[in-house]
């Protein structure tokens, strides 16, 4: 499997070096116009397979860890479970809806509104938690 591993990054790696080649034999000019299409399209397309491929094995093995280890399973629940009850604290409970005319013309219906700020205060308070807690953890450290 390492080798097979090595042999794909390998690959990947001279295919990589040659559209970079590439786009860079084409010249600046060249790309900004859009006549390196083929190369820049090409280069990205690959970058595009390695984020997927990357974003699925996280994924999986996260996945895998999570469902195998009763203990973390059990972590990975209370803190799904606390995010979703802060979200519905942040939703219902301080988030008001209203119509807002957009730049463009537009409206923001009272439900979008809502829904925006919903998710500014769930992100205020999640900064807040994570500072809490480094500053908590960082004084309890000096402590000791």
């Amino acid at each position: 499997m390492k080798k097979i591993l090595t042999i794909v990054l390998a690959v990947v790696g001279i295919l990589s070096i040659v559209f970079l080649a590439m786009i860079i034999s084409a010249g600046d000019e060249a790309v900004k116009m859009g006549e390196a299409g083929g190369s820049v399209n090409s280069i990205m397309y690959i970058a595009y397979l390695i984020l997927f491929l990357t974003l699925a094995f996280v994924v999986i093995f996260s996945l895998k860890n999570i469902l195998t280890n009763s203990d973390t399973l059990k972590s990975t629940l209370r803190g799904v479970g606390i995010f979703v009850l802060l979200a519905v604290i942040c939703y219902f409970g301080l988030a008001t809806g209203v119509e807002t005319p957009l730049k463009d013309g537009g409206v923001l219906s009272a439900g979008g509104s809502k829904l925006l700020g919903a998710g500014l205060y769930l992100f205020y308070f999640l900064i807040a938690i994570a500072g809490g807690s480094m500053l908590f953890y960082g004084i309890k450290k000096m402590i000791k």
